[in-house]
């Protein structure tokens, strides 16, 4: 086993990560890369759980204005595309050998186990990578919340939050604003008074409340797991 900055983290992915080159569903490459990274530092016995998106498939809030949906039944569809996206992320690290639970908030007990925290943390301590799926299973929250949740519940040592593209924390949109500058190192307060759009701030004040760190970096970047678990600066550091 290496030594590991944490040996506890969750791993929030974004539903979009696993479009690929695709304008919806999921791409099979980005899928097997997301397992690979995984399995970079569960090899190294990193204690690791993950929250995958579901904005791939169905966006809560976009797409039940479009339908006619309400907010609440929005939701809970998103629910149900972060399901899927966890399922098939359970198949990718199976099949290069990664032992995997899937955790459902809903209960679908055909498809996964329901969330049961102690259980996931024996998961956990058994060496298996645990995917916490269907968000918090209450509409309104979002998987950035459900991801500050399960990582509270679990007592993980930080959040790894793997944007698509994007290599940290800005002063703004770097896709709109090119004088956009690329933080380091912020607080969580900073977070919440500037109101940064890099994740929702509920999230953010949970993680404060718990003095879990946040470390927001891009999933593309190769190696990035393995560089954060050797405690290199990668990334932006939110405490």
């Amino acid at each position: 086993m290496a030594d590991n900055k944490y040996k506890r983290v969750l791993l929030k992915i974004s539903g979009e990560a696993l479009l690929g080159d695709e304008q919806f569903g999921i791409d099979p490459k980005p899928v097997e890369m997301i397992a690979d990274e995984i399995r970079s530092i569960y090899e190294r016995g990193v204690e690791i759980a993950v929250v995958v998106g579901g904005g791939n498939i169905f966006r809560g809030m976009k797409n039940s204005a479009r339908l006619g949906m309400d907010q609440a039944s929005g939701d809970y569809v998103g629910m149900l595309a972060t399901v899927m996206n966890a399922v098939v992320l359970q198949c990718a690290l199976k099949k290069i050998e990664v032992e995997c639970r899937v955790q459902t908030a809903i209960a679908m007990n055909q498809i996964a186990e329901p969330y049961v925290r102690h259980r996931a943390i024996r998961h956990l301590e058994k060496g298996r990578v645990v995917i916490f799926a269907a968000g918090t299973g209450n509409p309104f929250f979002t998987t950035d919340t459900a991801s500050a949740l399960r990582a509270s519940e679990i007592g993980a040592d930080a959040m790894l939050m793997a944007k698509n593209g994007v290599d940290g924390v800005y002063t703004d949109d770097p896709k709109t604003n090119p004088n956009a500058q690329k933080l380091d190192k912020i607080s969580y307060a900073d977070i919440i008074k500037k109101d940064l759009k890099v994740m929702d701030t509920s999230a953010c004040a949970l993680c404060k409340q718990n003095g879990i760190p946040i470390i927001v970096f891009d999933f593309k970047a190769r190696g990035s797991l393995v560089q954060i678990m050797n405690g290199e600066s990668v990334g932006t550091y939110i405490s």
